[in-house]
């Protein structure tokens, strides 16, 4: 992959929806060149458009990160089981005293003790479980890209801010689910596709699908394995941070092109930071130079990420990302 294929694969990451003329006309090369490239990647399943929920807002489920001790040799069939979950988005293999992690998305606090207590330990190989709830996301990979863009690039794929803050909601209803669903199924799927599979007049079906993006409640993502990008080095973060300083750390660490994903969570560490960089040498800067100037930041837990086996609700091939099943 050159760096061009790269600066096309950042550009889909900022705009997934973007036309390839759009896209084109912002990085400076010709429409047909960004459509031969970008179609070869993403039907070879080096890079694939879905959509996931803003779980919090949409009241589509409880998002968790879980921690998973396992027997020794069993770490990639229980990562595997995992992943076979529906509810599970994210399952990684990793270094340290957790062998595998997850994000899992559960629709209740009863259905999450259900999965917890009978489920996940039910799996052949789990040991022991160490689970954080959600309570503010400060940054969603959705809203990472990889750092090959100018900013002149990026004010022309990124859409406007909204003008005011965005309404509360109640849920999506029906239709939108059925939207959401085609989406995540294909992240660019056609207007016109989406009103003759659910017999809505186009203007409609464009109408819905700004209104679910506009109103934050799906979110757009192009995903690729960091590592095909030339960020090799994949780490988990846990911060322990003062309850005073919380939001500030969250918001500025949000903002840092290295952090993939940012949230505040339960536990003793209250803030889970995904970051990918080339090196570890780049690691080590950002830990010492970035996370080590924040003064409301107590301990680091640092572990890395070794072995993808799903994201996005994607499953992994090796670094290839398998199309969304059923």
């Amino acid at each position: 992959m050159d760096v061009l294929d790269r600066r096309l694969i950042a550009a889909l990451q900022v705009s997934p929806r973007a036309s390839w003329g759009e896209i084109g006309r912002a990085v400076g090369e010709h429409e047909r060149t960004v459509a031969r490239r970008l179609q070869r990647l993403i039907s070879d399943g080096y890079v694939r458009v879905t959509a996931i929920y803003d779980d919090l807002r949409s009241g589509h489920g409880r998002p968790v990160h879980l921690h998973v001790q396992v027997r020794p040799g069993t770490a990639a069939s229980v990562a595997r089981a995992i992943a076979d979950r529906h509810d599970t988005r994210s399952v990684y293999a990793l270094t340290g005293a957790t062998d595998v992690g997850c994000e899992l998305v559960s629709p209740s606090r009863d259905k999450l003790h259900d999965i917890l207590s009978t489920q996940i330990s039910g799996i052949d190989g789990v040991g022991q479980t160490q689970t954080q709830v959600v309570l503010h996301t400060f940054r969603t990979v959705a809203e990472w890209h990889a750092p090959y863009l100018t900013e002149r690039e990026l004010a022309e794929l990124r859409p406007p801010p909204p003008d005011a803050p965005l309404p509360d909601v109640d849920g999506l209803s029906p239709l939108e689910e059925e939207i959401a669903e085609l989406l995540a199924a294909d992240g660019r799927i056609a207007f016109t596709a989406i009103a003759e599979r659910l017999e809505l007049s186009l203007p409609t079906a464009r109408r819905r699908v700004t209104s679910l993006l506009d109103r934050r409640l799906l979110l757009l993502r192009a995903e690729i394995e960091p590592a095909l990008m030339g960020l090799e080095v994949e780490a988990q973060l846990w911060l322990k941070v003062r309850p005073n300083g919380l939001d500030r750390v969250g918001q500025r660490l949000a903002a840092h092109p290295d952090v993939r994903y940012c949230a505040a969570t339960t536990g003793t560490h209250g803030l889970i930071v995904q970051v990918a960089t080339a090196h570890e040498e780049d690691l080590y800067r950002f830990l010492s130079g970035v996370v080590g100037l924040l003064d409301e930041v107590t301990d680091v837990n640092v572990t890395l990420i070794t072995h993808a086996y799903k994201r996005g609700y994607l499953h992994k091939s090796g670094l290839l990302t398998l199309e969304k099943t059923p």
